[in-house]
């Protein structure tokens, strides 16, 4: 086991890899909770039942696609990274092909299946890179801040701190709510964990707003701590369904799988080079074994979808498994292990609302946006496409259309500034592409 995942090469040890794991999985735990209510659109009251999953059928898919992905990249790719299904693209997912757009989740789970294909192929093909080195390092930067916008508008919205105005479209909603008095109260909790540093904040911070919840009446007590695992009929192969039906293959659909092939595309290059840099696993400024940790994650997407969930991406938390001495592939197989064995778990996290999760998505939110201070905003012509892309996601409640508008914008501002040379031509192959979304599928 040593041998097999370099521990002597690596400087490391059983104790430091198991550490690192568990801090890992403590620090995204959150997703085990978050991830199911915002597929299962748990906020929304009047959901057609079509349009609504099966939470414990999501529940098991999401500890599955993370125990697999993870599994996936710490044997094959050695690498402690963990995977789980990504926010942002979960509530992509969720809020606009589902709510906005009316697709039946089948369609969704399919978007992301096929979109995890041309991931394997990029991949496998080298066009990956390619591809990946056309966009501006400007707009990379922008779509992960703007979709940190967009899931901490959700999380505000949900827990009714956010409430629509007639007026003004947005305004602060009723603080004497419990459940949004609640919210803030976990908001605070779990700001105050992550200033002072502790592994797994997010997490911990989820625990105490649900406790102090049931103390004071707001969420309901569970039942029982373990129980059976629950079944995963009711999403399991259900794309099948949808690949199976012509109306499925529409231009819109197109657009979907676009973009969850795009910000997968974002959020992957800058968690495996985040990581791998904080642990010293750089060589000359490459990632070794590049190919391999991407062949892991869209592998792990294409399972997760099967299962019944959204896109399963590398996680930045796993920075705070490498903090606590990860470096090798073992920690990831451990932060497997522990999402398998919260699959019994199950009547912990049926309690849930959205007062836990608000909490979980303002945080995530706050991280994302910190790409904001390696953008140049002296730039003007680097400003106008960076902040359209950001402020067009949460304000249009959509992160294609955030993408669509940044990509539209880039070769036009580029041009008049005589900055010609400076665009990659398959950048005009995405105008291409965007202006033909705004004309015909808006």
């Amino acid at each position: 086991m040593k041998k097999f995942f370099k521990f002597e090469e690596l400087g490391t040890n059983y104790r430091r890899e198991f550490l690192g794991g568990f801090t890992t999985f403590l620090a995204m735990a959150y997703i085990l909770a978050v991830n199911p209510f915002t597929l299962t659109l748990g906020d929304v009251a009047d959901l057609p039942d079509a349009l609504r999953m099966d939470y414990g059928a999501v529940f098991v898919a999401t500890a599955l696609a993370a125990a697999v992905g993870s599994l996936i990249m710490g044997i094959f790719a050695n690498y402690p990274i963990a995977l789980a299904p990504g926010l942002g693209l979960n509530a992509y997912f969720a809020y606009t092909v589902v709510l906005t757009q009316g697709h039946p989740w089948q369609y969704a789970l399919a978007a992301v299946f096929i979109s995890s294909v041309f991931f394997l192929l990029l991949t496998i093909s080298g066009l990956r890179e390619k591809l990946i080195n056309a966009i501006p390092v400007e707009l990379k930067l922008a779509v992960g801040a703007g979709i940190g916008l967009f899931i901490t508008f959700i999380g505000l919205q949900n827990s009714q701190i956010i409430v629509d105005n007639p007026a003004t479209l947005v305004h602060i909603g009723d603080l004497t709510n419990p459940s949004t008095l609640l919210a803030i109260f976990g908001i605070f909790i779990t700001i105050i964990l992550m200033v002072r540093g502790i592994h797994g904040g997010v997490f911990y911070g989820m625990i105490i707003t649900a406790v102090v919840g049931m103390i004071f009446g707001v969420i309901d007590t569970p039942s029982k701590v373990v129980s059976a695992v629950p079944s995963i009929e009711p999403t399991f192969g259900a794309l099948f369904s949808a690949l199976g039906d012509p109306g499925f293959y529409t231009q819109s659909m197109l657009v979907v799988i676009l973009t969850f092939l795009f910000v997968d595309f974002f959020d992957n290059a800058g968690t495996l080079v985040a990581v791998a840099n904080q642990a010293g696993l750089m060589k000359d400024n490459k990632l070794p074994r590049a190919g391999k940790a991407l062949f892991a994650d869209s592998i792990a997407s294409m399972v997760g979808s099967i299962f019944g969930t959204s896109t399963t991406t590398s996680y930045i938390e796993s920075s705070a498994g490498v903090a606590a001495g990860a470096r090798t592939g073992f920690a990831a197989v451990v932060t497997a292990g522990f999402f398998l064995l919260s699959l019994f778990f199950f009547p912990l996290l049926e309690v849930v609302t959205s007062a836990v999760t608000t909490p979980a998505l303002v945080v995530v939110g706050i991280l994302m946006v910190s790409s904001l201070g390696k953008i140049d905003w002296t730039k003007f012509e680097v400003a106008v496409p960076a902040f359209l892309t950001i402020i067009a996601m949460p304000l249009t409640y959509s992160i294609a259309t955030g993408i669509a508008v940044g990509f539209i914008f880039y070769p036009i501002v580029m041009i008049v500034k005589g900055r010609i040379k400076d665009i990659n031509p398959i950048m005009y192959v995405f105008f291409v592409i965007f202006a033909l979304y705004f004309i015909f599928l808006q």
